[in-house]
Formats: C-alpha cells, structure tokens, sequence
C-alpha cells in the first residue's frame, strides 16, 4: 500500500478513535480473516493491517539480512540474523495497538532485547538518543536512551511463535511495547546512537514523540 492510501488512512483513523475497540471486534466478526492487502484498505478488519509509506519494499531473507549499530558506540558493527538469534533471547506477550484505534491483543514476539544490542556495541554514556532507520528507504523512528533501555523494547525475529513476515516488517523488526504501533519500525535496517531524539516518519506530521498507549489520544488504556 502506498503512501496516498497510508495518508488517507488518517482520516479513517479519525473514524478508529471515535469507535473504538467494540466497533473493531463487531467488522472482525463480520468480515472474518482477511489477508494483509484487503485490512490495510478496510479499518477496524481482521486484526493487523498492512501498512507501508513506500509503494513497495525489497524483500530480505534472514540470510542476506543486516543490522547496523553505528553512532555513538565504543564497537559499532552490523549483526547477521544468525547472530541476532545467537544472543540471549527475549519473549514477550504484549497488546499490539495502534493509535488510530485498533488493537490486536496477546502478540507473543521473540527477539534481542534492545538494551542487550546497546551493552554489545559499547553504547557512549553520552549517548542519549537511538534512532532507527527502515530499509524501505523512507520511516525512521526514535526513542529516548532512557526509552530504549527498557526490557520491553525488543529487535523482533519471531512473532506469534514464527519468523516475522515481510508484511509484518520482517525479517527484523521493532517492538515498542508500551507504545502505539508507528513506534515499532518495520523492516529494521539501522541502528543509530546519537545525543538527541530526531522526530520520526509521522511525528514530522504532527504525531506524537512520545506515544504513549493510553496519551497520544486520550482514551486508551495500556496494554495487558
């Protein structure tokens, strides 16, 4: 899906927010499982939805994959997927939500806990920031040091007990966990330190920086 169907989709979100989760599980039901391409068109359907702000992104295998840790780090270096899953793992069972309004709940994700890739490279105690950068070419988040510290902001190889699709932000993704969904980057190619916090894709477009599930718009709860 491209960028003039994910710009429109703001104003759809609008719509998200101000039905909220009961109108989300009424369309689930109604329309049942639906592929990637049909929920990213169709709101409030069939749980996750295919989101991108490029009309297309090259697909990586594990084995031509690549994570980039450079920036403020005593040993920048680039991971293989085979290394990223030779590091002690993280699991964690989290809502998904996204800000627009919908919510998937009880995503189980496996992967490297973001501040364990931190302490690998020699993260610079000056370092305050981490910015990450999509292999799309074009989304870029960030996050307090502080922000990625916590155990639960993983780099995702496994979701729902499988490896993460190409659809989903595979082969390696982010997880935010107690953030809304534009937090957790797909398609994770880079790894920045640096000494302040650059806005993202969507805060450049009046999204929040801080996005917090349950502040960014006013009536969600945290995820269980």
């Amino acid at each position: 899906m491209g960028r003039r169907v994910v710009l429109g989709m703001v104003g759809l979100g609008v719509v998200g927010i101000a039905v909220g989760a009961r109108a989300q599980t009424a369309v689930t039901r109604a329309l049942g499982p639906v592929g990637p391409e049909v929920g990213g068109l169709i709101p409030a359907a069939g749980g996750f939805r295919y989101y991108s702000v490029v009309d297309s992104v090259r697909r990586r295998t594990p084995q031509d994959y690549t994570l980039s840790l450079t920036g403020m780090a005593g040993r920048p270096r680039s991971f293989t997927f085979a290394e990223l899953q030779a590091m002690p793992q993280t699991q964690i069972t989290k809502d998904f939500q996204c800000v627009t309004g919908w919510r998937v709940p009880g995503v189980q994700w496996s992967g490297v806990a973001l501040p364990d890739l931190l302490d690998a490279v020699g993260a610079d105690p000056k370092a305050t920031a981490v910015r990450f950068q999509s292999f799309d070419g074009a989304y870029t988040e960030s996050l307090t040091m502080d922000q990625a510290r916590r155990r639960d902001v993983v780099v995702a190889t496994s979701m729902l007990g499988a490896p993460v699709t190409h659809d989903h932000g595979g082969p390696v993704r982010l997880f935010v966990a107690p953030m809304y969904g534009y937090k957790s980057l797909k398609w994770l190619g880079g790894i920045e330190l640096t000494n302040k916090v650059v806005p993202g894709f969507w805060e450049r477009r009046g999204y929040d920086v801080d996005a917090w599930v349950g502040r960014s718009n006013g009536r969600d709860d945290a995820p269980t």
